[in-house]
């Protein structure tokens, strides 16, 4: 059913003011005078691209790739050995044979040796952010388990960053598993790192703190201070605030109350994305989706792009700048194929591997407060109908919404949003967003089919199944329902989330085929999905996600050359080993941008 909605697609209409992207497609050989006939064509439909190869394909390639397996994501043409490329676009996806004779004396042609060639990578919700030295004053310390596998280890790492931070100022570190640590570290353990710095670190989640002492007197949060809605402290056994914070309105009340730091320069700010969207392009990732943009972040991805550096990037807009983005007139669209805006982010509910998510069960767990099992996570600090204004605002504004939710509870109440704004604003193929929708049986899923919602599924059981336990066995076949959502023909987008889960597309293609956490233990087997749909969804089903799916996605002549060389066979590979396959090189663009030679 993906598979037919992929042959019909039809390409997205260009915004008013999206000049970039439109002229961009344009073959640069061709005299100005004839632009404005095919940008009238470009506006028709999904076979621009197609006619855009005929029209560049008499120039002589740029590149020529053969002696390759080539997956092509494209239903057309499913496999191929050789492809030819001429400014950035593959203009011939075929044989060596008939891909050789088109060379000419200033064509680079290189031999893959058999080698596998897929498509880009596009992680369709991510976090960018810069990356600073650790020991900077910017720098924040990596929790992650490959690092820090125990407490011990914990304690060490950050006194070693308080060592190196001046008295009074934060100190920070992200991407701790509580699954690992034996629980949350509390303040008493955080005090006794240190009591001359506050210390924040965050989950791997993303939506649960950890702070000590210093922190908690300089907000004044005792065991009388209530929990701010939409989120709470964790308290110990007499009630008295143990230094757990769940949810951003928690963490607000005690950041704020923390030391200010300057903000690094423009410069620094620039080279920090620099090296985060390096890490991107080692993993063969060549376009990623902003789940959390900012204007200055939009700013800094604009100066990478001149720079040639970097991945393509479509910025989801956090709702708390849609003042901003309307009034400067901006439609999902606006920008090129290089920096456009995608939608606006909402956050409705909260996280399902920080246990906060709002579910129509209780969790499988004792509620520390009440002795019972009856916990059923947070509610979202936003009622029906301000989500329901919310989601209406964002559709008549000609923006996509792509909205965070967990829960079950959480996305019932998106899913009637959304009815609510396609029923008062009729609007065909809107493409409406739900961001991880992981608690999710089949009834959601059938309403998200009839709405035409996209799917941006969790893909990481690998790092995060024992988060699932608390959950408990009975929700397990319907959470991160990939399979059941591909049946239905759902367009289901790849994504990390991260820094939720490692941003490696093969580790999370592994996961979406075995369902399989660290430990080898599987979690909803009945939601495996085959190789080939996981590398679709990573891939095509990205591009769909952000309406680009006529530019990006497949090999297929037209589309932009972004491309990853691996060094197995995905589809040959056991299951369990697809996560060890290696990155050799990713080309954005037909220019190569990550060589694991040079490393």
């Amino acid at each position: 059913m993906v598979q037919d909605r992929l042959r019909k697609v039809r390409a997205p209409t260009p915004v008013r003011g999206s000049k970039p992207l439109t002229m961009a497609l344009l073959p640069p050989v061709l005299p100005s005078s004839k632009r404005p006939v095919l940008l009238g064509l470009f506006r028709r439909g999904s076979w621009f691209p197609i006619l855009l190869a005929g029209l560049v394909r008499a120039s002589t390639p740029d590149l020529i790739v053969h002696d390759a397996v080539v997956v092509t994501v494209d239903p057309a043409r499913p496999t191929a050995t050789a492809f030819s490329v001429h400014r950035g676009r593959f203009v011939l996806v075929s044989s060596d044979a008939e891909v050789l004779k088109t060379r000419g004396p200033g064509t680079r042609v290189i031999d893959f040796h058999g080698q596998t060639v897929l498509p880009g990578f596009n992680d369709s919700h991510l976090h960018p952010r810069p990356e600073f030295p650790e020991d900077s004053i910017h720098g924040e310390v990596d929790l992650d388990p490959d690092r820090v596998p125990d407490r011990n280890r914990l304690l060490a790492v950050l006194r070693s960053k308080a060592a190196a931070t001046p008295p009074g100022l934060w100190v920070r570190g992200f991407n701790y598993q509580d699954t690992r640590l034996d629980g949350h570290p509390t303040r008493e353990l955080l005090d006794r790192v240190s009591t001359n710095h506050p210390i924040l670190l965050r989950h791997s989640s993303g939506h649960v703190w950890a702070v000590n002492s210093v922190v908690l007197d300089a907000a004044r949060i005792t065991r009388s201070t209530p929990d701010p809605k939409g989120g709470a402290f964790g308290r110990n056994r007499e009630g008295e605030p143990d230094g757990v914070l769940r949810e951003p309105p928690a963490l607000r009340l005690v950041e704020a109350a923390g030391p200010k730091v300057a903000d690094p320069s423009w410069e620094e700010l620039v080279e920090g994305y620099d090296r985060c969207f390096d890490r991107f392009l080692s993993e063969g990732i060549t376009s990623v989706q902003d789940a959390a943009g900012t204007p200055k972040a939009l700013r800094a991805y604009q100066e990478l792009a001149r720079r040639s550096r970097g991945c393509r990037v479509g910025v989801l807009m956090q709702s708390a700048y849609l003042d901003i983005v309307e009034a400067a007139g901006m439609e999902s669209g606006f920008g090129d194929e290089w920096v456009r805006l995608g939608g606006i982010k909402i956050v409705h509910g909260n996280s399902l591997s920080g246990r906060t998510c709002w579910v129509s069960e209780p969790y499988d767990r004792v509620n520390p407060v009440t002795g019972r099992r009856d916990d059923f996570g947070i509610p979202p600090a936003r009622t029906q109908e301000e989500l329901d204004a919310l989601v209406l605002r964002v559709h008549r504004s000609g923006l996509q919404p792509a909205i965070h939710a967990n829960g079950d509870r959480e996305i019932a109440m998106v899913l009637d949003a959304f009815e609510c704004a396609l029923h008062k604003l009729p609007k065909a193929d809107a493409r409406f967003r739900i961001e991880h929708a992981s608690v999710c049986p089949e009834p959601l899923l059938r309403r998200a089919k009839d709405l035409g919602v996209v799917l941006a599924l969790h893909s990481y059981i690998f790092e995060h199944g024992d988060k699932m336990e608390e959950y408990g066995p009975r929700r397990w076949e319907f959470m991160h329902p990939n399979r059941s959502a591909e049946d239905l023909g759902i367009v289901v987008s790849g994504n990390s989330d991260w820094p939720v889960s490692a941003c490696k597309p093969m580790r999370r293609i592994q996961s979406l085929v075995t369902r399989a956490s660290a430990a080898g233990r599987v979690y909803g087997g009945s939601q495996r999905i085959p190789v080939e749909t996981a590398i679709r969804e990573y891939t095509w089903g990205s591009a769909f996600a952000e309406r680009m799916e006529a530019v990006k996605g497949t090999i297929a002549e037209g589309r932009v050359a972004d491309f990853v060389v691996l060094s197995g066979e995905p589809r040959k590979s056991e299951p369990r080993r697809i996560a060890d396959i290696l990155v050799e090189s990713t080309f954005v663009g037909g220019k190569p941008r990550f060589e694991r030679s040079r490393q």
